[in-house]
């Protein structure tokens, strides 16, 4: 369905200003296809910004946060691939957007993640990766980055809470950088994931709280000084986040990973909002969301680059474009063993998953889309194989 002139303008207008989730009926969405992370990438993703509106009405004189997807630690590869060819954001990516929002007029970037059990610095971190930091933070003027795993020296968090209540957290407290911007951004990879059947934009954000409240080593009363393990009771619910931060909500959701993660996704996603969702395929890997996952990985090239104002149409389109349903319900691929999350976002009122209410500009999804189900079918035939011999 074709939006009206108005309407657009209407949706564009609400999704450029900071601090608000969007509850729109439609939005625009750019898609282009991308040979590699070279030459070609800096116009691909300039196009798409102009095609958004442009940077510049959304970064001019701000202060930007840039979420990066670092999952897993740098000693996890997928054979001998690069770790930015498989599960992490690709430098590239990450150093070509901050160069743009420079240009924009930004007048701060900070490159949040945090890393796996760790407050040390991220340069440290993406070293063992074998990636050049100076290259991101001398991208734009006032490149920094910053581990938002724990409190920073002053352990000091700040609170957000979720609109409605939440489906399992009523708020979340978060490293400070997440309140100090005016514009929040989520540059994701393209992946298939065990848990939440998909990582995009939105999953992208499960990885802004902070280990220190929310992981395996976390205080019973207060925050630990330093970040210990994953997020296990986001997946099982087997205890509290330290007493300090908003406690679990009284609710019917089964403790199980598939009905848990989606939900705080969209918990998280609608306390902290995205401005602008970025996500990337140039290469990626298909069947999970690390080489961790087990049985059945594959590296592959889509070339393919998706950015839009809104993170539910932006995952709705990423969707699209791997061959899955973003009207999928729990049962049906990618969501054979857990809820949708855009759903449950949408929910919230963040935006709208609906192919007929986003408007895609740039290159079609016939055009630029890549087969993840079909990937995702041979997997499950492989590990059915390797069960019964």
């Amino acid at each position: 369905m074709n939006l009206t002139r108005r309407a657009m303008l209407a949706v564009a207008g609400a999704a450029l200003i900071p601090g608000r989730a969007v509850a729109a009926p439609g939005s625009r969405v750019a898609v282009a296809q991308c040979p590699d992370y070279g030459r070609s990438l800096m116009p691909a993703l300039s196009r798409m910004f102009d095609q958004l509106g442009g940077l510049e009405k959304l970064v001019r004189g701000k202060t930007v946060a840039m979420k990066v997807n670092l999952t897993g630690s740098p000693t996890y590869r997928l054979g001998y691939v690069a770790l930015e060819s498989t599960h992490y954001t690709h430098p590239a990516v990450i150093g070509v957007t901050a160069h743009l929002m420079g240009r924009a007029g930004a007048r701060r970037i900070r490159i949040l993640e945090s890393p796996w059990s760790t407050a040390g610095p991220i340069e440290e971190y993406v070293l063992q990766a074998n990636w050049e930091p100076d290259e991101i933070l001398k991208a734009a003027p006032k490149v920094e980055f910053v581990n938002t795993n724990w409190g920073g020296p002053k352990m000091k968090y700040s609170r957000f809470m979720t609109p409605n209540g939440g489906h399992i957290y009523p708020g979340f407290d978060l490293h400070p950088a997440y309140e100090e911007c005016d514009v929040f951004v989520s540059v994701a990879k393209m992946k298939d994931h065990v848990t939440a059947g998909i990582t995009l934009s939105m999953k992208n954000c499960f990885g802004i709280t902070p280990c220190t409240i929310y992981g395996a080593g976390a205080g019973a009363d207060a925050p630990s000084l330093t970040p210990t393990g994953g997020r296990g009771m986001f997946h099982d619910g087997l205890r509290q986040p330290s007493k300090s931060s908003p406690q679990e909500r009284s609710h019917n959701v089964p403790k199980d990973g598939g009905s848990r993660v989606p939900r705080i996704v969209a918990d998280i996603v609608a306390a902290r909002p995205i401005h602008l969702a970025i996500v990337e395929a140039v290469e990626t890997m298909a069947g999970g969301e690390g080489p961790w996952t087990g049985p059945g990985l594959r590296v592959v090239s889509p070339k393919v680059l998706v950015a839009g104002l809104n993170p539910v149409a932006t995952d709705a389109v990423c969707m699209r474009l791997m061959n899955y349903d973003p009207m999928a319900q729990r049962g049906t691929a990618p969501f054979e063993t857990c809820d949708n999350t855009l759903a449950l976002a949408e929910q919230h009122g963040v935006g709208t998953r609906d192919p007929n209410q986003i408007e895609v500009v740039g290159a079609t999804i016939e055009q630029a889309k890549f087969n993840f189900a079909a990937l995702r079918e041979e997997k499950k035939k492989l590990i059915g194989r390797r069960r019964r011999g």
